[in-house]
């Protein structure tokens, strides 16, 4: 009897022994995840609803194994930074960045601690100092990109209004991720004729004012992922549609508000890549320093016939077969 219990202590010593090796998560151990987003809209609404579905996936699930902190900066720098100094000060096991500005926010303070940090809707790490020229982090970060497909999104503009000659974009001027994709618009506009004429913004405010100083100067609108700007949308299509002036999105979210049609993403399903990764971390399989930021992996076509119609626009029966959906109402 006495050599039985020694062979089970043994065995036993040896499970926790190759349980602590494997990188597993204690199963009595509820992880704490402070999870921080700069606005609230669809497209960042859809991110954090997909990280956690991610983890869910993975086997994570909120009030058994891991516990969510969530805050909302409401778009406001300042707050952005108190969100980041309670997270660190309460020494949380991960904590999430929700768009460019809340990243930047979370490295700052969280950059000589221990913390994980895990990034999405980043549209180009690379110039928000997230990450290195290589694709490497700079530090104890990781995440996802929403680098918009900007050329596929510029065909279907040209192929649906083919004389438009002025594109207009509207964006926030401290938000380094609107600075790079007008960067893109601007070198991929030239293959198919079109100028780019952009307006920046320092706030929400400035939005009205913006819209009536760029409508009557374009034949198009695209929308890009500009936090501030996704945030007052219905305002700036309700100023588009008065002037009869396409506004076309940068994701499904945007298409089904009123955007006439996006090449663009799915926010839930980065979320969920998100997660992915984020589950690696919290498993201990991986440290965030180790995992290369991340792109999107697909980009989809998506039209609204309501809007359309609203416009006096038709679509072809080809777009029609290639739309990943095809919505008939304005949410």
């Amino acid at each position: 009897m006495k050599a039985l219990n020694k062979i089970s202590i043994v065995s036993l010593l040896l499970c926790l022994f190759l349980s602590a090796c494997s990188g597993n998560v204690s199963s009595d151990k509820v992880l704490r995840v402070g999870i921080g987003q700069f606005a609230e809209h669809p497209s960042l609404d859809n991110c954090r609803q997909g990280f956690i579905l991610g983890l869910r996936e993975e086997g994570f699930e909120n009030g058994k194994n891991i516990e969510y902190k969530i805050d909302n900066a409401q778009t406001d720098a300042g707050f952005a930074q108190q969100i980041y100094s309670n997270y660190v000060s309460n020494n949380m096991d991960m904590i999430v960045a929700i768009a460019t500005p809340m990243a930047q926010s979370a490295y700052s303070l969280a950059r000589d601690t221990n913390i994980p940090i895990i990034y999405t809707a980043i549209t180009d790490p690379i110039k928000a100092e997230l990450a290195n020229e290589d694709g490497t982090p700079v530090g104890n970060i990781t995440g996802t990109s929403d680098k918009l497909p900007v050329d596929e999104q510029l065909s279907l503009i040209h192929e649906m209004y083919p004389d438009a000659k002025k594109l207009g974009i509207i964006y926030t001027n401290s938000e380094v991720n609107s600075l790079s994709s007008i960067e893109e618009y601007k070198f991929y506009a030239t293959k198919y004729g079109i100028d780019v004429v952009v307006v920046g913004i320092n706030e929400a405010s400035d939005i009205s004012l913006a819209c009536d100083r760029i409508l009557d100067k374009v034949d198009v609108m695209t929308n890009i992922t500009d936090n501030t700007v996704v945030a007052s949308l219905p305002l700036l299509l309700e100023k588009a549609n008065e002037k009869n002036i396409p506004v076309f999105g940068s994701e499904v979210e945007q298409v089904k508000m009123g955007c006439i049609a996006c090449m663009g993403l799915d926010y839930l399903e980065l979320g969920k890549q998100t997660g992915r990764m984020a589950a690696k971390v919290l498993r201990g399989e991986k440290k965030a320093k180790d995992i290369n930021f991340e792109t999107i992996e697909n980009s989809s076509l998506y039209i609204n016939k309501k809007v359309a119609e609203f416009l006096g626009y038709t679509f072809s029966e080809d777009i029609l077969d290639r739309a990943t959906e095809v919505f008939d109402t304005i949410e």
